[in-house]
């Protein structure tokens, strides 16, 4: 975003609040408002701080579960905006599997923007999801993309999607209500680099970055796919994630109003994998497990609203983010198994 889009609302020394900061996006958001010039950001997550992905020494780094009301006090406390980025989330085979622990993060959300409201922030971001909508309208990998409308009437994905749909609901009542400026964001299958690529939590772009590396590595030439590879998907690259945030938050064309962050760049898990085997030089055996997770047959996201809204939509091809995140983990796979202390 343009820096001048900036000087009507916002100081470079006023703070940023960002929770799930030592996550994936938290931290790859704290990064990209320290390079916009912001001096002041508060960094926070209930992971130890040198288990976060990204960390900035510049930032104030807080461990804090913000499951807590009082940690969210502490994360708010002076803070002129507030990224809310936590979640216990991951994967499909994570969100299909522990539903109550994705569920639970509505403690953080109903904490958090009480929190923000008491501490007179002056705009509060939510990071909701495509889970949360209609599931019946996912049922078919030619899937018509989703237009903001299509999550009412409500359906969403069991646990997470519901969780995040009612969080929105929270976003859009302190505004009707008590006159909180909040923004919310549906992210549509975030990936790149730093972010989690094994362990369970990583998501499908990752996972089959590591798959092939593991392949190359072992030798084995097999992949394994959940699924049987025609479930349909669009991914959308960190840095086009993390510019988008900035500018939803920055239009007051969009308080309260739910957004859809997303590529249209639809393609099949199949072609996910086709896509990293030419990175990777490599031509695999594919292996379908259909036991697995795998989630609603096709999503995809109707960019129609952040156009005409913003102007703008996220555009990095899958092919070129694919790219950096497939070299990316085949260095921490490397650095990993030569015994380098590696966060996945």
């Amino acid at each position: 975003m343009p820096s001048h889009l900036y000087n009507a609302v916002m100081k470079k020394s006023d703070v940023i609040a960002i929770t799930g900061a030592g996550g994936f996006i938290g931290g790859n958001l704290v990064k990209y408002f320290r390079e916009q010039g912001f001096t002041r950001i508060r960094a926070a997550d209930r992971k130890p701080i040198e288990e976060w992905y990204r960390k900035l020494p510049e930032a104030e780094n807080l461990c804090l579960d913000c499951s807590d009301a009082e940690a969210c006090a502490r994360v708010c406390e002076g803070a002129t905006e507030v990224y809310n980025l936590a979640a216990d989330m991951g994967g499909m085979g994570f969100i299909e599997r522990f539903r109550v622990e994705c569920l639970r993060s509505i403690l953080i959300n109903t904490h958090m923007i009480e929190a923000a409201y008491r501490a007179g922030v002056q705009r509060y971001f939510f990071s909701s999801s495509a889970c949360a909508y209609n599931i019946l309208l996912q049922q078919d990998p030619n899937v018509r993309a989703l237009k903001e409308s299509d999550a009412y009437p409500a359906m969403a994905e069991r646990g997470y999607g519901w969780e995040k749909l009612m969080s929105e609901i929270f976003c859009q009542e302190y505004w009707a209500e008590r006159g909180l400026k909040t923004y919310i964001a549906r992210f549509h299958n975030v990936y790149g680099p730093h972010g989690t690529w094994d362990g369970g939590r990583e998501k499908a772009p990752a996972a089959i970055c590591r798959k092939v590396v593991e392949a190359i590595d072992t030798g084995s030439g097999e992949i394994e796919i959940w699924g049987d590879g025609s479930q349909t998907r669009s991914f959308m690259y960190i840095a086009d994630c993390v510019q988008g945030i900035d500018r939803i938050t920055h239009c007051d064309a969009l308080i309260a109003t739910p957004i859809n962050l997303g590529s249209s760049e639809l393609v099949t898990i199949d072609e996910l994998v086709s896509i990293v085997e030419s990175i990777a030089g490599v031509k695999l055996r594919r292996k379908y497990d259909p036991e697995a997770p795998r989630g609603v047959a096709g999503r995809n996201s109707d960019n129609t609203f952040i156009k005409q809204v913003l102007n703008w939509e996220p555009n990095t091809s899958l092919n070129a983010g694919l790219r950096e995140t497939y070299h990316w983990i085949k260095d921490q796979f490397s650095r990993r198994k030569q015994g380098e202390l590696t966060v996945t």
